[in-house]
């Protein structure tokens, strides 16, 4: 028999080499992936550096080149208006954003709980979606409309007799408190880590809640022992991507939110569209300490969550 071609034997282990099952199981994911990764880093890279560039000074359109880490000083240790209002308001973000967070997970739980072995019916499927369905800005609106001292709730109170006139009704939304953001968020956010806490019970088997149930164990302590354990590394990456939406959400505070505080997000965008160019750095640079915060929330929870699963 002839010998083959050096050549074509090259490119049929070649051929070979790169059809190997093997090999396109390592790195199928990853070429599978490549054009949206690629996508997401121009996007993503390009917003990233021009927001850390003028927060660090460069703003050429208004002839100033020089990059430092003025800004910065004046906004977190400076003696102007934006450093005032910075610490307040950051305060004011994270405790929205922890409340938040911590009671649409709390929620989310107890909503899991009411399900038989955390298998949700069509009914409550349906009514879970259904609040999806409803834009932030939409949801934010309503709540005005309903939970305002003007709203549909104050006046049926004073209708019927419960409070003497609507400005009696409590103040829940735009509060100094932030209590109509938080309302707003969790009442949006339990829905969403419900259905997330419901589709990884959905994949687990019923083994361990039949066996919790047989010996004795109650609806707390099968929540407590056996639910949790399962659902927690979800529930808790769900959790971090509540928190980094709160924090960085603008819509949502500029309606239900007060003059002062306010929220970062807020006081960034009011610098961003300010007239006066020069404030423009200012504004960046609240943008990247807001993204710091989250990506180190984020950093601790992907912490947290490898150190319970060793």
């Amino acid at each position: 028999m002839a010998q083959a071609d050096p050549d074509r034997r090259a490119i049929v282990r070649r051929g070979v080499t790169i059809l190997d099952p093997r090999l396109w199981h390592r790195i199928g994911p990853a070429v599978s992936l490549l054009p949206a990764l690629t996508l997401i880093v121009v996007l993503f890279g390009t917003a990233i550096s021009y927001g850390v560039t003028q927060s660090l000074g460069y703003l050429p359109a208004i002839d100033q080149r020089t990059v430092s880490l003025a800004t910065y000083r004046a906004v977190i240790g400076g003696d102007g208006i934006v450093a005032a209002e910075f610490w307040p308001a950051l305060g004011f973000s994270l405790w929205v954003s922890v409340v938040a967070t911590v009671v649409s997970a709390a929620g989310a739980l107890g909503i899991v709980a009411l399900f038989p072995r955390g298998r949700a019916d069509r009914l409550g499927l349906t009514v879970l979606h259904l609040n999806l369905a409803f834009p932030h800005l939409v949801w934010a609106i309503a709540l005005l409309l309903l939970l305002g001292q003007s709203g549909l709730l104050a006046r049926f109170a004073a209708t019927i007799g419960l409070i003497g006139a609507p400005v009696d009704f409590p103040v829940l939304v735009r509060d100094r408190f932030g209590l109509g953001i938080i309302i707003h968020y969790a009442t949006k956010e339990i829905p969403f880590l419900s259905l997330i806490v419901l589709g990884i019970l959905r994949a687990q088997p019923e083994g361990y809640e039949l066996v919790a149930a047989n010996l004795g164990a109650t609806p707390w302590q099968r929540l407590r022992h056996v639910t949790l354990p399962l659902v927690l590394p979800g529930l808790t990456a769900g959790a971090l991507l509540v928190f980094a939406f709160t924090f960085g959400a603008y819509e949502v505070p500029a309606i239900l939110g007060v003059r002062y505080p306010r929220m970062l997000a807020v006081v960034a965008l009011d610098l961003f569209a300010n007239s006066d160019l020069r404030v423009r750095a200012a504004a960046m640079a609240i943008g990247v300490i807001m993204a710091t915060v989250t990506i180190a929330v984020a950093g601790l929870g992907r912490m947290l969550i490898m150190r319970r699963a060793s």
